[in-house]
């Protein structure tokens, strides 16, 4: 069932270019029943935002900074988002900024049973990307934009709009979930693998090295094997995954 979910856009501090890419994402994780975006309309910045609000359905709501050097839409935000909690219409939150002035609230909407997502610059500081159950740049939004313009590309280490490349760190989490979940045989269902990792790193994402899921991320990796099985009903292979034994004792021997 798709959750209903309440988008609160900072319109200050995200820019306006890939607003149609952002909610084609957030669609993925269910429905944007209420979709708002907070800021000073009266400021010629934020005119690029005019047409796209209309083509959106996003709802403007108007914020004067009424001091010099505090942030209205920050406040404003943080209101409505706790409202909207105790009005009981949504499952969850998606909070549009780069600001960590919204990890308090991130972490309070959580403690009241709400699934937050975040979405914001690859600058967002890190209190606010762990303090979400899932948090999404906009980087990669982009780079998914600009492919989409162009041919086809498949997804490689060397892609040309890889942000980040596959470091020991990465490798060492998805080893670690894959050892937590494993049976005794050391195979874990991938799916569940997947979900423990975006619990440990909350902006854990396949598409930040260039794939479009974590199968190909996984398969590009030496250190893993991956076995596909029939499930129960027939109806679609089933993907686990396994530490290579090498590598499994090269990790008992570092220990």
């Amino acid at each position: 069932m798709d959750l209903n979910l309440a988008v609160l856009i900072d319109g200050d501090n995200i820019p306006s270019a890939y607003v149609k890419e952002m909610m084609e994402e957030i669609a993925k994780y269910g429905n944007p029943t209420i979709k708002r975006i907070y800021g000073d309309w009266t400021k010629p910045h934020l005119s690029k935002w005019k047409t796209i609000l209309l083509e959106n359905a996003i709802t403007p709501i108007q914020q004067y900074g009424y001091t010099t050097g505090k942030n209205a839409t920050d406040s404003a935000m943080i209101i409505d988002a706790m409202d909207i909690l105790y009005s009981e219409k949504v499952d969850g939150f998606c909070i549009v900024s780069s600001d960590s002035d919204f990890t308090r609230l991130a972490t309070r909407l959580r403690e009241a049973g709400m699934k937050v997502y975040g979405i914001g610059e690859k600058k967002t500081p890190n209190p606010f990307i762990v303090a979400c159950d899932k948090f999404i740049y906009i980087e990669i939004l982009k780079n998914q934009s600009e492919e989409n313009e162009t041919e086809p590309i498949e997804n490689k280490s060397d892609n040309k709009n890889v942000v980040d490349k596959i470091t020991p760190s990465v490798v060492k989490l998805i080893s670690s979930s894959i050892s937590d979940l494993a049976d005794d045989d050391g195979w874990a269902f991938l799916g569940d693998v997947g979900g423990l990792i975006q619990k440990k790193q909350p902006n854990f994402d396949s598409r930040n090295y260039g794939f479009a899921k974590l199968t190909p991320l996984i398969k590009s990796i030496k250190n893993f094997e991956i076995d596909q099985r029939e499930s129960p009903k027939g109806r679609f292979k089933l993907i686990y995954v396994k530490i290579k034994e090498k590598q499994l004792a090269k990790a008992k021997k570092v220990k």
